[in-house]
């Protein structure tokens, strides 16, 4: 899951203001995952019709790797043996 921000923007003074953010909660990628974060800020912010132009969502938060989700098995060694920086004594 990932916040995406979403933003009014000011065209006459060339600026964009962060009022919010939507989750998305995709795990993978699709055609419309733009389109429909999109929708659904516009949906939930817009004060009425004129008002949905200028509201834009952050591109590259949106096409950003998902992760995998961490879990409690350590299978990948203690935090000891990953620290190849620290010094020998």
């Amino acid at each position: 899951m990932r916040a995406v921000t979403v933003y009014r923007v000011d065209y006459g003074r060339k600026t964009m203001n962060p009022i919010g953010a939507v989750l998305e909660k995709r795990n993978a990628e699709r055609g419309n995952n733009y389109n429909d974060l999109l929708r659904l800020a516009r949906s939930l912010f817009a004060s009425d019709t004129a008002d949905t132009l200028r509201i834009k969502i952050d591109v590259c938060q949106t096409r950003r790797a998902i992760l995998p989700e961490r879990t409690s098995d350590c299978s990948g060694g203690s935090f000891e043996d990953s620290n190849s920086w620290r010094k020998e004594e």
